[in-house]
């Protein structure tokens, strides 16, 4: 071979592997934060894809900051650079929908998971029925305290959907106990140091008369058990509930100092990366074991609007095999 031939063969490999390159699908994840353990399993989830780990298509995962308009700014730099498609976790559900709207003017698909926004643009959604979750969690604590007595409620970020329809499934409960008072109310913004300052007021305030805490997220209800514990009370005088399934929460469930639901964030991240891949190539297949996890969330060849991963309560029976798969 001449050193004409060679180095037109070297070119020729060169412009190949850059055309291969070009051609993997670049899909952005844009989340409302990842300082907590919940979005940073499901951020994890998301790189441990097939997909991902095959090289078949590049992610990026943006932080939010728990703030909606680094989100759209986020948006901004992803339409700007040509992304193919964007997973969206938003902190506000009205304020992702300008985001949203500008992707999709872009040409972006965007697939929403875990948090909902509220827009028409958004071609499918991946998560867990809220309002079931914040049902099942204040029920837990209303039946715990006979349906009686004065309850606190810690929410999540006002305006988030989570925030929303967990504090709708929280009152769904609550309307079935007419006798149990909410004595306060408030945000600790999914923190479990915020949290913890504010049981510590309520406890102050409210000395001897709170039975139950209803924490709209894991974090939340452990900042709640920690104030309680400071203040040198016992845990199990409390009701105390959470929703997620982090791993502190799974070992606090073991010890009996709270319950909690789990929130299955490895198959919302996965899902959604599934969509998105299938919108970019219509051709592609979905390599998440999630679907056949789920028999009862069908694939359905990624045509549905919405896909509904159901949520686990966890137990003494199953904590176990919880905390192992953290391992």
């Amino acid at each position: 071979m001449t050193k004409l031939m060679k180095t037109m063969t070297l070119a020729a490999a060169l412009l190949s592997g850059t055309a291969a390159l070009a051609d993997t699908p670049k899909i952005g994840a844009a989340v409302y934060g990842l300082n907590a353990e919940f979005m940073q399993l499901w951020a994890a989830a998301l790189e441990q894809h097939p997909a991902v780990t095959e090289g078949k298509v590049d992610v990026t995962i943006f932080d939010g900051r728990y703030d909606a308009l680094v989100q759209q700014e986020q948006f901004e730099t992803m339409i700007t650079q040509g992304f193919d498609a964007i997973i969206f976790v938003p902190i506000d559900i009205e304020a992702g929908a300008e985001a949203v709207r500008l992707a999709d003017e872009a040409g972006i698909p965007v697939f929403g998971s875990n948090t909902r926004v509220n827009s028409d643009k958004l071609k499918a959604y991946v998560g867990s029925d809220d309002v079931q979750s914040g049902y099942m969690e204040a029920k837990y604590v209303l039946d715990k305290i006979g349906c009686t007595g004065n309850v606190v409620v810690i929410e999540g970020p006002i305006g988030q959907s989570a925030q929303i329809q967990r504090l709708e499934g929280n009152q769904k409960a609550l309307a079935e106990c007419p006798d149990v008072k909410v004595v306060e109310q408030q945000t600790a913004n999914w923190s479990r140091a915020e949290a913890q300052t504010l049981m510590e007021n309520w406890l102050t305030a409210h000395p001897g008369d709170i039975a139950g805490v209803i924490g709209q997220n894991d974090e939340m209800a452990l900042g709640a058990i920690e104030a309680i514990k400071a203040a040198g009370l016992n845990v199990n005088d409390f009701a105390i509930a959470g929703i997620d399934g982090v791993t502190d929460a799974l070992n606090a469930v073991k010890a009996d100092e709270m319950a909690s639901i789990l929130q299955d964030g490895f198959a919302q991240a996965q899902g959604a990366l599934d969509l998105a891949i299938k919108a970019v190539d219509p051709s592609y297949e979905p390599m998440s074991a999630i679907w056949e996890q789920y028999p009862d969330m069908p694939w359905n060849d990624g045509a549905d609007a919405e896909y509904n991963v159901p949520w686990t309560p966890v137990t003494l029976e199953n904590v176990d095999a919880l905390l192992e798969m953290r391992q």
